[in-house]
């Protein structure tokens, strides 16, 4: 079955059940419609308040309901890698979040995603706020607030540089001989972007330069934008360069965060290997 999408209004005061009404309009079977439901693919806009996700089946149906129904099986059929929890504390946690999983949800479900997986972790109990994030395609770490104002602090101090994170990437080329470190400022979608990196090492028999890299502005897909268009790829990336796929995934990961923690008198900084990075 191909990728559908449904916007149904109620316009009778019929005191059906979400799983009813919607199974009526849409023509999915029940069965399939609660699965949807519970992986968080169909939403309710009530009145004014904000459009959310729905997951009950039994949730009753009221006059001028706004239902979106948004299904893909082949989206809904995925089954995730998980994420492990390195560091948990009462405003924040740090995750490694692996390749191939998502950080957070689209419309059409967020089984496939950090955020859900967090929020399965601490039972549904505690806010789960992403202060930033990584592509699906790269391996690394997170770092999730526990309370708005934990994620106000976070995000302010990501903006200003004090939360500070480091990428680790293979590309494609000999960079011995570029500036290191070294700097990229060229623009993405008409805005400034700033990427810095520095030169690890060379491997002629590859043919890849390992790289630490750090990011000054948070543009979409940066660093793989950046190093595509100065004629060094990262290895594996499926959408950005040349001669650069491989079979085993985009060569980039998050793999160091460090900040003085807003909560109390203490550095963190949390690092992680070659976990998720391992060259082919």
């Amino acid at each position: 079955m191909e990728p559908k999408r449904w916007h149904i209004t109620i316009a009778t005061d019929d005191p059906a059940t979400a799983c009813d009404a919607l199974a009526n309009r849409t023509g999915l079977s029940k069965t399939r419609l609660k699965r949807a439901m519970r992986q968080g693919a169909v939403w309710l806009q009530r009145g004014d308040a904000k459009e959310r996700r729905v997951r009950r089946a039994t949730t009753v149906c009221r006059l001028g309901d706004h239902w979106s129904v948004y299904y893909d099986p082949a989206i809904l059929d995925l089954d995730p890698p998980q994420a492990s929890c390195l560091k948990t504390t009462a405003h924040y946690s740090i995750w490694f979040k692996p390749a191939g999983l998502m950080t957070q949800g689209t419309r059409f479900g967020d089984h496939c995603s950090l955020a859900r997986q967090v929020e399965h972790h601490f039972q549904m109990k505690r806010k789960v706020l992403l202060v930033h994030r990584i592509d699906r395609e790269a391996a690394g770490l997170v770092l999730v607030a526990h309370s708005r104002q934990a994620a106000a602090q976070f995000s302010a101090m990501l903006r200003n540089g004090a939360l500070k994170k480091r990428y680790t990437v293979y590309v494609r080329g000999d960079m011995t001989g570029q500036p290191s470190p070294g700097r990229i400022n060229l623009d993405l979608d008409g805005r400034p972007s700033l990427t810095e990196y520095e030169v690890v090492a060379y491997d002629a028999a590859l043919n890849q330069t390992l790289l630490h890299v750090r990011i000054q502005t948070g543009r979409k897909h940066q660093i793989r934008r950046h190093m595509a268009m100065i004629g060094f790829p990262i290895m594996g990336d499926p959408r950005y360069g040349e001669n650069n796929k491989n079979q085993s995934g985009l060569k980039l990961a998050a793999d160091c965060i460090s900040f003085d923690c807003p909560f109390g008198n203490v550095s963190v900084s949390i690092c992680i290997d070659k976990k998720g990075l391992e060259r082919s």
